[in-house]
């Protein structure tokens, strides 16, 4: 059986919105999440400056891979993420945002603390009370602790813990 690596993360939480934010006008968009198809494929690609193989990421029987959208614009794909509900927490494989929302000249601000909300959200929905976890670059273990309220639980390992999921999940999420 193949062993399959260990993807540390570097998406960086650019800022935590209320739902995702164009950088140019300020205008706040609200945002869907919802199950990332086959036919989503199509416009997530290498060629189109999409950093990860998420054809791979779907073929994986144990991961659930979702699409951010803004509501009535569900053919742009702003972010994807990647989990696996475990047992005692949500664990996140692979988190990115579309190509024209990284770097200084990004249309949408957000996409990622929205997806990471979203992992929590899901986490509670589980009875895991909202316990997220990931594997981090070395460099940006203090960003996450700083911008997620992350605990850093040695090596590489990352666990957001109830409280700060809980306050993730009030931002994002107003139901």
């Amino acid at each position: 059986m193949k062993k399959r690596q260990k993807t540390h993360l570097d998406f960086e939480i650019d800022s935590l919105t209320n739902s995702i934010v164009n950088t140019f006008t300020g205008d706040s968009f609200e945002t869907d999440i919802t199950r990332f198809t086959k036919t989503d494929l199509k416009v997530v690609t290498k060629k189109k400056g999409w950093s990860f193989n998420w054809t791979q990421e779907l073929k994986e029987n144990d991961r659930e891979v979702y699409k951010l959208t803004i509501i009535n614009n569900p053919t742009i794909i702003q972010g994807l993420i990647s989990f696996t509900v475990r047992a005692d927490n949500v664990f996140i494989h692979l988190v990115e945002s579309a190509p024209f929302n990284i770097g200084q000249n990004k249309i949408y601000e957000g996409v990622p603390g929205n997806l990471v909300a979203f992992a929590c959200k899901t986490s509670f929905r589980n009875n895991l009370q909202g316990y997220v976890s990931f594997f981090s670059k070395t460099k940006l273990i203090d960003h996450y602790i700083k911008s997620l309220g992350a605990y850093h639980f040695g090596g590489h390992l990352m666990v957001i813990m109830t409280e700060s999921a809980q306050t993730l999940v009030d931002k994002y999420f107003k139901e």
